[in-house]
């Protein structure tokens, strides 16, 4: 197998950007990206740091993210399984990118820039949820907006509506299996959801 080892070899084969690719982005939140960012209730976080790369995914029951200003976003830390790789992630390297999706929309909307980790009191206070907060928040720079291209959400039917995960190993089995048996996994799927109703924010 022939591996493509630089830029010139790439471009050889894709060609130019279309023009679109390129008017399409931003360095600040325009009125058209607020809305859209403002209407998605899940994206997806990456993060580089010493130890590789992380993907994770964020989502509330209203706008994932909170505007500060035109040029700023502030992402809380809601409850997980505290293994905080993308917060540790960004105190060391503070390269972060957002892909925001909305359900029925065959767009999504990248942001680039770089983050930073606050534990700041008057800023955690604004996600107050009846007296639950969260324990940071990760206030993200905007360098750059965008729409990604549409074509890959439409081939994967992602909006479809369709349950595809009847033949998925659960949490549980996965637990399991990679612990030969030492984990509970049964019991892990069975109390999950009521744990998860308790531990949501």
């Amino acid at each position: 197998m022939e591996w493509i080892e630089s830029i010139e070899a790439l471009e050889v084969l894709y060609g130019e950007p279309g023009a679109a690719s390129l008017k399409k982005v931003a360095r600040r939140l325009t009125p058209d990206y607020r809305r859209w960012i403002m209407a998605s209730r899940f994206c997806v976080v990456s993060t580089v740091g010493p130890e590789g790369i992380d993907g994770s995914p964020r989502g509330d029951d209203g706008p994932v993210v909170l505007e500060l200003n035109e040029n700023t976003l502030a992402l809380p830390d809601w409850r997980g399984n505290n293994r905080i790789d993308t917060l540790c992630n960004i105190v060391r390297d503070p390269r972060i990118a957002l892909m925001f999706l909305v359900p029925g929309s065959s767009n999504a909307v990248r942001v680039n820039g770089a983050a930073r980790v606050t534990a700041d009191a008057g800023l955690i206070a604004r996600f107050d949820r009846d007296g639950k907060k969260p324990r940071t928040v990760i206030v993200i720079r905007i360098d750059e907006i965008y729409t990604q291209c549409g074509r890959a959400i439409l081939r994967s039917r992602l909006w479809s509506g369709a349950d595809e995960s009847a033949d998925l190993p659960t949490v549980g089995q996965i637990l399991s299996a990679m612990t030969v048996g030492d984990f509970d996994g049964d019991g892990y799927d069975r109390d999950w959801a009521g744990r998860a109703a308790k531990t949501m924010w």
